[in-house]
């Protein structure tokens, strides 16, 4: 289970760089701007999960994250440097981020012996934190902000139903691999089908 934890962080980081570099890119920032959204984007959710946790945040420990965000940034950028992509197309890379993500923060948070809600929403925020700063950075609403589409919704469900799973006695690795099936179909059911979750609205 450590090892498969430890491919699906790193396989989180790559992903989760190449939307921020897809973004930066859209918005005609230079290698130095697409380098640090890229960087923040794929490690940003997991910085904040360690210093909630006390923990020494992931990528200080091992610089392997590090490495990989910023190759993965650099590659990215080299790669669909003035290629027209579609607008949308950053949103399947983010899913599948954000399942990775999720799931790779509720582990490390059961591994530090948090609560199960606790552990649940500290894969929440593993798993979203990138993307918000992503959005922020290139001046847009952040995803989980828009429109009630299930996003950090889609996250949780994937975090309660890979606790649930290793509640019941099933192994961490099927609770994991379950747990961001269900991440994924959630987000790109969300996407396609236009789910959303009830909005604030006052009368008049």
């Amino acid at each position: 289970m450590i090892e498969l934890l430890y491919w699906i962080g790193l396989a989180a980081v790559a992903v989760s760089a190449l939307t921020g570099v897809i973004e930066a890119g859209r918005r005609g920032m230079d290698i130095v701007g697409v380098a640090m959204v890229g960087c923040a984007t794929a490690l940003g959710g997991g910085t904040v999960r360690d210093l909630l946790l006390d923990r020494t945040v992931f990528w200080i420990t091992d610089q392997t994250y590090l490495i990989v965000a910023l190759l993965t940034t650099l590659a990215t950028f080299i790669a669909v440097r003035g290629l027209r992509l579609p607008p949308r197309l950053f949103l399947i890379p983010d899913a599948i981020g954000l399942a990775l993500f999720t799931v790779a923060g509720t582990q490390v948070a059961l591994g530090m012996n948090a609560p199960w809600l606790v552990a649940s929403l500290l894969g929440v925020i593993t798993g979203v934190v990138g993307g918000v700063l992503r959005d922020v950075l290139c001046n847009d609403v952040p995803l989980i902000f828009v429109r009630g589409e299930l996003y950090a919704s889609a996250a949780w469900a994937g975090a309660l139903a890979l606790i649930g799973l290793q509640a019941a006695g099933v192994s961490g690795v099927i609770a994991a691999w379950a747990g961001m099936a269900v991440v994924l179909a959630l987000r790109l059911a969300a996407m396609a089908l236009q789910i959303t979750l009830p909005t604030y609205q006052e009368r008049e």
